[in-house]
């Protein structure tokens, strides 16, 4: 079946993809961060490698049932899950302290942490802490705390940056709602879209991915036109 798409001020025809990769099975750890806001650290963790899944959302508090515009005492907040053979759980903390100011004095919403989800991710968390304090001027108020129930946030809220490209989103056959938030393929776009992984990284996974060529040069396009740029939740 062909479809039809506009994107980009280009007509394009996309064949529709048998492979998208849009479950991978095997066995995942958690890990869940909050690091200002969500939109940007789903990009940054979608497009890393090892990681398989992630969503957003709201966790931290005891409010039940929130929203994004009645959060309660809860933050906002992304959860991962990774392939530990691929990905360690210290290398998705130094993305943690890499991309967002653990010394910013921000409302709760927006406030940093660190849910672990066992003693070895609190020790960790508890170290890169401490490593952290010693090269910074301001204190850092990044709290490590256990992780309680993940809230998903809202379906515009995931992947944002991806459904910011809805000709894309239609040609990969996605559309807003619970698929979004467990998509592979998803996760890995809505990073590439904004820059994020690199060209010569989105080149290694486009067979795996399931993408046609034609799909793949528009992907390919937006991380030569958005790498570098800085995000902005």
């Amino acid at each position: 079946m062909i479809l039809s798409i506009s994107m980009f001020n280009e007509n394009l025809t996309v064949q529709k993809m048998p492979s998208l990769l849009h479950d991978v099975p095997g066995p995942t750890r958690k890990a869940t961060f909050a690091m200002a806001c969500f939109w940007e650290p789903d990009a940054i963790y979608g497009a890393r490698k090892g990681v398989v899944r992630t969503r957003v959302g709201y966790s931290g508090g005891t409010k039940q049932n929130p929203t994004y515009k009645d959060l309660g005492d809860h933050t906002e907040t992304i959860d991962i899950d990774y392939d530990a053979n691929e990905v360690t759980y210290s290398e998705l903390l130094d993305l943690f302290w890499n991309n967002h100011d653990a010394t910013a004095k921000t409302t709760l919403q927006y406030t940093s942490i660190i849910f672990y989800h066992d003693n070895e991710q609190k020790c960790l968390a508890e170290k890169t802490l401490a490593e952290e304090a010693r090269k910074k001027k301001d204190p850092i108020v990044t709290k490590i705390l256990p992780a309680t129930t993940f809230h998903d946030a809202e379906d515009y809220h995931q992947k944002y940056r991806l459904q910011q490209h809805p000709t894309l989103m239609k040609a990969i056959n996605l559309e807003p709602g619970p698929k979004v938030k467990t998509s592979h393929l998803a996760a890995r776009l809505n990073g590439y879209v904004v820059g994020i992984g690199g060209v010569e990284q989105f080149d290694g996974e486009v067979k795996k991915l399931g993408l046609d060529e034609k799909t793949a040069k528009v992907v390919r396009d937006l991380v030569e036109k958005n790498k570098g740029q800085r995000l902005v939740c």
